[in-house]
């Protein structure tokens, strides 16, 4: 029976169509990334927070003047300007975000412990829209103003993002791990 179904040439067109629609549909969906994980584990930058001096003087003995108290030097390495805890949206997500401002004044994102489920086209996005709990923002975050970072490096670990130079980090106040195939956010946190 199968013999002479396979000697009509309209099987031969259906046999191609599932065939070609079977491999578009593994491409899109990509449904081992669910099974899978990328770690990745950068260098994060050792930080300071605006409201901890670099430098500390012992209590017994104040400096004599007040100019040349080392508290008052700014911070000679990175501070960490904003900050906030991942929440889950349409995937598990954990982790903070930390915005850094460098000592030549540029700024980069750091995903610390950050663990999200791994899926296809995965960006990291600041973003303007408020980071709402449930289904409701979970596609919030391309209605408004945004900026990609670049590709998740891993769904695991700690990552680094430079920030582009004259990004408005007080409008873009959210940051997400985008899914930019299915525009969906995987979780966000808000960075206060």
């Amino acid at each position: 029976m199968i013999g002479r179904l396979l000697r009509k040439p309209l099987a031969w067109v259906v046999v191609a169509v599932l065939a070609v629609g079977g491999g578009l549909g593994l491409y899109w969906f990509q449904p081992w990334k669910i099974v899978t994980d990328k770690e990745v584990n950068e260098t994060l930058a050792v930080a300071s927070t605006p409201d901890t001096p670099a430098t500390t003087s012992p209590a017994s003995d104040p400096p004599s003047d007040p100019a040349s108290d080392p508290a008052s030097d700014p911070p000679s390495g990175p501070v960490v300007v904003r900050q906030g805890e991942f929440i889950s949206q349409e995937h598990e997500t954990s982790g903070t975000a930390r915005v850094l401002r460098r000592p030549d004044g540029s700024h980069r994102l750091e995903l610390v412990d950050l663990d999200t489920s791994n899926g296809p086209d995965l960006r990291v996005w600041l973003s303007d829209q408020p980071v709402r709990d449930g289904v409701r923002g979970w596609r919030v975050f391309d209605d408004g103003d945004w900026v990609e970072l670049g590709k998740l490096k891993g769904n695991k670990g700690d990552q680094a993002y430079a920030i582009p130079a004259g990004t408005d980090l007080d409008r873009l106040g959210s940051v997400s791990i985008w899914c930019k195939r299915f525009s969906v956010s995987f979780g966000a946190a808000a960075l206060t």
